[in-house]
């Protein structure tokens, strides 16, 4: 049974729970992390870039030098059409004038290994894998969380961060529904109208590191991410109807995927098949897309993939799942650190739904950048091929505008974690709207 102190309890051991288990820790707030599998370090996924915005966050756990020496500065995004003939270029030196830093591109498994290795002893203890979620339990004093092992966690909040296909999103909804609760969500909220192959393999002679290079057409789209050593292929596709089923593609599905893309250029004299042969790792999914209605309900909140769902051209998925982070436990922090007793559950449902209001402005903004990118990619029509080939590259000053104002907009909102005194990591011409303070000295 809980011993009637705060405790969080967190659904889900990847980039996201990390994350989480980092600021609770910050934050001084106990907690436990339950992740299904048998590690939260594994080599699944494809890449992850992370913005300023994510970075700043990071910089205040402390991991800053150890994510330099692990990722590679995104610093040019090439555009080319299935003629391999280049249209467009961007340069991303700008993020960094304005933020004090760029986007930095990482391997999934490099940057899980960062956030749990950088953990104390006391806190990787709190981490318990093969804790497959089976219920999840709501009173008045709590929550309880059954594992399949038959084993029970007892705290005063459950903290779902375990991906797109939530099972804490499910148990939130099920509880809502005995409950007659209004706030119940959609059962399949997210709706897939793309599909994307994502492949790894080396960095090739005539691939620069920092580049992202994408090919642009009708129906379909080719990207890839040059790491220092690695590098990341994507292939989009429109598919035939939305659906919100999910599905599983087999080795055959996707080999055959592979070969109906393989003559698109990656760059003048690279093609897809030119990289393919060489992978490391392949996979396919369908990309969902949507923002839940209903972030929380009575002692359960999510984050992350677990309530909004991008299309991943922009890299913008765990950016966001951090922020939400950092705006949920800052949130915690105010209800924690004011009182000794644990927090009423009016004084918790109000801090969630002041979380969700925190972010959820922003987070509507870049769903809606992540489709429009994923739809001026792999056009779904007309419209969307005169935007990306005609109407964009000639307005002049354009790449200006969206860099200096609409993505400066958006970095220099973000939420920081304001319990902690870190000072400023970053420094451009662009102010924080959200300025860490830095730590007080004392009188000598």
């Amino acid at each position: 049974m809980s011993d009637g102190k705060f405790k969080v309890i967190i659904v889900g051991g990847g980039p996201v729970g990390l994350t989480a288990a980092h600021a609770l820790s910050q934050a001084g707030i106990n907690y436990v992390l339950l992740e299904s599998r048998d590690s939260c370090v594994i080599d699944v996924g494809a890449s992850l870039g992370l913005w300023p915005q994510a970075l700043r966050v990071l910089a205040q756990f402390g991991l800053l030098e150890r994510l330099r020496a692990v990722g590679a500065e995104l610093k040019r995004g090439v555009y080319r059409t299935y003629d391999g003939r280049q249209f467009h270029e961007v340069q991303m030196s700008p993020l960094e004038k304005n933020h004090g830093i760029s986007q930095i591109l990482f391997q999934r498994s490099k940057l899980l290994e960062v956030l749990y290795e950088s953990l104390g002893e006391a806190d990787k203890a709190r981490i318990h894998t093969n804790k497959k979620v089976t219920n999840i339990i709501t009173n008045e004093h709590g929550v309880e969380v059954k594992c399949a092992d038959d084993s029970t966690y007892y705290g005063s909040i459950v903290i779902g961060a375990d991906g797109v296909h939530s099972k804490t999103r499910s148990f939130m909804r099920d509880l809502a529904l005995k409950a007659s609760s209004t706030k119940v969500n959609e059962e399949r909220p997210y709706t897939c109208e793309y599909k994307a192959l994502w492949a790894s393999y080396p960095r090739l002679e005539g691939l620069v590191s920092g580049d992202t290079l994408e090919t642009h057409g009708s129906q379909a789209s080719v990207q890839s991410l040059n790491g220092n050593d690695m590098c990341w292929l994507f292939l989009y596709e429109k598919l035939p109807k939305p659906t919100n089923e999910r599905a599983s593609y087999s080795e055959a599905d996707v080999e055959a995927y592979f070969k109906r893309h393989a003559e698109l250029p990656i760059t003048e004299n690279i093609k897809v098949k030119d990289v393919y042969k060489h992978k490391f790792k392949a996979g396919m999914t369908n990309l969902e897309e949507g923002i839940l209605k209903h972030w929380s309900w009575n002692r359960i909140v999510l984050v992350g993939d677990a309530c909004h769902k991008f299309t991943p051209n922009q890299g913008l998925g765990y950016n966001n799942g951090l922020q939400d982070v950092a705006a949920l436990v800052n949130e915690l922090h105010g209800l924690v650190a004011k009182d000794a007793s644990p927090p009423s559950i009016d004084a918790i449902t109000g801090a969630f739904t002041r979380y969700q209001a925190v972010r959820s402005t922003w987070i509507k903004k870049d769903y809606e950048s992540s489709a429009q990118w994923t739809r001026m990619s792999a056009w779904p029509g007309l419209f969307y091929r005169l935007l990306d080939r005609y109407i964009m590259p000639s307005i002049p000053f354009f790449n200006s505008y969206l860099l200096n104002s609409v993505l400066s907009d958006k970095v220099s909102n973000c939420p920081s974690l304001q319990y902690l005194e870190t000072g400023e990591p970053f420094k451009g011409k662009v102010p924080w709207k959200n300025p860490i303070r830095a730590p007080v000295k004392l009188a000598s």
